[in-house]
């Protein structure tokens, strides 16, 4: 596929890392074009850099790899309320949430994708990789342990497939968990996690083991 990366950071290195090994064409697309450059001649594999709104052109999918509060300039970069990702799969991995706290930072029973969504009229959001650090994603698709189940959510049929052929490619399992009805759900729940980390608590073991 060809898939564009808004941002340089370690989800974007992450993500684009893996994507780039399994022969995927990645194109990273930062607020520095330097920055972008030199994270492709990093990661190579063929991967490329260009400004946000080439990186966003044309794709396959797209990741908005960006902090939450930096989801707007950088959709704005892109083009996206010129309807430039209008039909693209538009991956949300972002956390509105209090640094240490957990607590959601949008307005109440609002969601960050749904915030997304607005920001880029006729994109296809789904909601996917907010729950892990990434480093998670930085090995090869496989190693480090158990497969990790990645939730997913979005209104789109054929965006959920492929994104969840994405997470498949960087050793993941795809759980499509409903539409973006669901996205505030799923946020809460990284809110949740984030809270419990912080505070000196191993998350894993406030979820009930089911058999």
């Amino acid at each position: 596929m060809r898939i564009g990366i808004l941002g340089t950071g370690t989800l974007a290195a992450g993500l684009g890392g893996g994507w780039a090994r399994a022969g995927h064409e990645v194109t990273f697309g930062g607020r520095s074009r330097a920055k972008s450059a030199e994270l492709a001649r990093r990661l190579g594999h063929g991967a490329r850099a260009s400004a946000p709104r080439e990186t966003a052109e044309g794709r396959d999918a797209v990741l908005l790899a960006v902090s939450w509060d930096g989801a707007e300039e950088m959709l704005g970069l892109a083009g996206a309320a010129d309807g430039v990702l209008a039909g693209t799969p538009l991956i949300d991995p972002t956390n509105a949430v209090a640094h240490g706290v957990g607590v959601l930072l949008t307005g109440r029973g609002e969601s960050m994708a749904a915030r997304i969504a607005a920001l880029a009229p006729g994109a296809h959001v789904v909601k996917a990789f907010h729950l892990f650090p990434a480093a998670r994603w930085t090995g090869p698709a496989g190693e480090g342990g158990p497969r990790a189940t990645v939730a997913m959510c979005g209104d789109d049929p054929a965006a959920l497939r492929v994104v969840g052929d994405l997470v498949g490619d960087v050793g993941g399992v795809p759980a499509t968990l409903g539409g973006l009805d669901r996205a505030r759900q799923l946020e809460e729940a990284a809110g949740f996690v984030i809270g419990l980390a912080f505070a000196g608590f191993d998350p894993n073991s406030a979820v009930p083991q089911v058999t």
